[in-house]
């Protein structure tokens, strides 16, 4: 992979950083010495993130799910800084419900956040960093972009579309200074599954408090040590990027038992939600 990838003085761009690994990843990148373009849904979280770094920053209310918004945002990016070095397209939302019934309004609520939102990060911005031929765009996917899980098929289908369009991408750059980055979470301690659209979780149970809590007990990984090892994979360029030993766990089943890995993690889940 070659010498680290300085981040001092680079411009990284973090969408989710209203609160999590966002908020975390744009902390941590303040410390690195970097300036930073901030965006977020919710601008009172973004806000209170920005009050906590010590760093050239820019902030900006900005729903993924809108093209137009999106490349909204990376123009004011590079009319502010004159460019973008590392772009973590990380928003992102939850949503657990059977494939029966689950509504085509939920589906495309998750779509437009999650893989949609990556998507648009990607292009708006990828222009910049190939013109200079330099950077990374570092698009979030998850261990469920790894394994399939009952209740999880629309966040499935997102997290697998992330992974596959950024392995894609990740090949075309080859010959180029930029890198494609995919970052596969495990369980992380954030408040995205008391955020989710709630119906049933993947051992059937519809009680939303209960689940949430067993998904507080699972989450092993906080955002900090999240975001240690993304920027991490950043500065050695890793192309892929495992959060958590739950990750590297699940990842290992799955090339294992690339067909019964369902099996074991059911038995896992409801060993550990005990």
């Amino acid at each position: 992979m070659g010498a680290l990838y300085e981040l001092k003085d680079k411009v990284a761009v973090v969408t989710g950083a209203g609160s999590g690994i966002g908020r975390a990843l744009a902390q941590l990148l303040a410390a690195r010495g970097c300036a930073l373009a901030l965006a977020d849904i919710n601008e009172a979280t973004l806000k209170e993130t920005a009050s906590t770094l010590a760093a050239d920053v820019i902030t900006h209310r900005l729903d993924v799910a809108d093209r137009a918004a999106v490349y909204a945002f990376a123009g004011a990016v590079q009319q502010r800084f004159g460019t973008a070095h590392v772009v973590i397209n990380n928003a992102g939302v939850a949503l657990s419900q059977t494939v029966n019934q689950l509504t085509w309004e939920d589906f495309e609520w998750l779509m437009g956040i999650n893989f949609w939102g990556v998507a648009y990060g990607t292009k708006a911005f990828l222009p910049m960093l190939l013109a200079q031929n330099e950077g990374a765009i570092v698009n979030v996917s998850s261990v469920f972009g790894i394994v399939g899980v009952p209740t999880q098929a629309a966040y499935n289908a997102a997290k697998f579309a992330v992974r596959g369009f950024t392995e894609a991408l990740r090949q075309e750059l080859k010959e180029t200074g930029v890198r494609a980055i995919s970052v596969h979470p495990g369980g992380i301690k954030t408040n995205i599954a008391r955020a989710a659209r709630f119906y049933r979780d993947p051992l059937g149970n519809t009680d939303r408090d209960g689940s949430c809590n067993r998904f507080d007990r699972l989450a092993r990984t906080t955002p900090e040590q999240a975001a240690q090892t993304i920027v991490k994979g950043i500065e050695k360029g890793a192309p892929r990027v495992l959060v958590g030993a739950d990750a590297v766990l699940i990842d290992k089943i799955q090339r294992l038992m690339p067909e019964r890995y369902g099996a074991v993690m059911d038995a896992m889940m409801r060993r550990l939600s005990r």
